[in-house]
Order: structure tokens, then sequence, then C-alpha cells
């Protein structure tokens, strides 16, 4: 949370870190192919990000109806975003790259990504063999992030400032879905 508020800050006063992201910013628009940067962009969409989140909720309380508690978190988690990040972009104003008008940071999309894709590896963890989905969830948001920025729909500040945020629930959400997992394990 400490990296967050120094970024939040310095984007707020357009600090020396705020010069540097929108050289940064500069720089990296335009590159890659756009039809893969969008698709990587499009990935944090509410559109693309919610089903893979539902679909882990549906398959986790089919699988435990008596396990609600961490399906409950997930989707709290979900709830948390736009209740976090639209009165943070009302409040910062920060200008768009190449777009008109402000409301640009904290990233929604790559909020959205983080917190749907690595909620459902959380919730589908317990039943896989293999330990795929977390891994797999932290490239999807990445990748996100990365085309968010590569598009110009972003600055890279925008970007770190959501996983900072969002990446402060994680181990929360962890938690809980550990404990459904080490309960599991005692009664079962």
């Amino acid at each position: 949370m400490t990296l967050f508020a120094l970024m939040t800050w310095q984007v707020a006063v357009e600090g020396p870190l705020f010069t540097a992201d929108v050289r940064l910013g500069r720089a990296l628009f335009g590159a890659g192919p756009a039809t893969v940067t969008e698709l990587l962009a499009d990935l944090g969409s509410m559109a693309v990000a919610l089903p893979v989140l539902a679909a882990a909720v549906v398959h986790s309380l089919l699988r435990e109806r008596r396990q609600w508690v961490p399906t409950l978190a997930a989707v709290g988690a979900m709830a948390a975003v736009p209740a976090l990040v639209v009165p943070l972009k009302l409040w910062i104003a920060r200008p768009a790259p190449l777009e008109p008008g402000t409301g640009w940071y904290p990233s929604g999309h790559t909020a959205t990504a983080m917190v749907a894709y690595c909620g459902a590896a959380l919730l589908v963890t317990p039943y896989l063999r293999r330990r795929w989905a977390m891994p797999a969830a932290g490239v999807l948001t990445l990748a996100t992030g990365i085309g968010l920025v590569l598009r110009g729909y972003h600055w890279p500040l925008d970007v770190l400032g959501s996983l900072c945020l969002f990446g402060a629930l994680l181990p929360f959400l962890n938690s809980i879905c550990r404990r459904r997992s080490s309960s599991r394990t005692r009664t079962g």
C-alpha cells in the first residue's frame, strides 16, 4: 500500500515519477502488433474477465455448497474494484494518454483482470492436481497491463497503481481460500 500511496501522490502532484511515467508511456505507445495488443488489453474488460470469475464461483459452489465464504470473498473483492477505482479516478482526474478526458488512474481494466483471474484461480486451485491456475492468472493480468500500455489506453503508472492497490487484497483472499482447503482436509 505504501508503493500505491507514493505512486498516487506522484501522479496527483505531477512529480518526478509522473514525468518519467509520461516519457516511458510515450516511448511504448504503439509498440507491438495492434491486433495482439488490443486482444491483451481486452482481457481486462468486464465482458471477458467477469465470466471467468463467474464460472469459478459456480464451480466452487457446486463442489462445496457449505463452503461459501471464499466464494463470497471473491465476489466481494470484485465488487471492490469499481467501489475503489471510480472515486480514485474522479479524485486524481489524470488525463488519458491518447484520448480526450480525464480519469485514467488507476486502471480499472488492470484491477478487473487481477481480481477476476486471481480470484478464479484461488477458487479452483483446491480442485486441481497441478497448481497452474495462479501462474496463469498472473500471466493474464500482466498481459492485460502490457496491452493497455502498448495500445496507449493507460500510462504505465495507471497499471502499476492498480496492481499495487488490488495486490494488497490478494493475500486476504488467499488466506480465506486456504482456510477452506485446510478445513476440507481436516474434515475430509
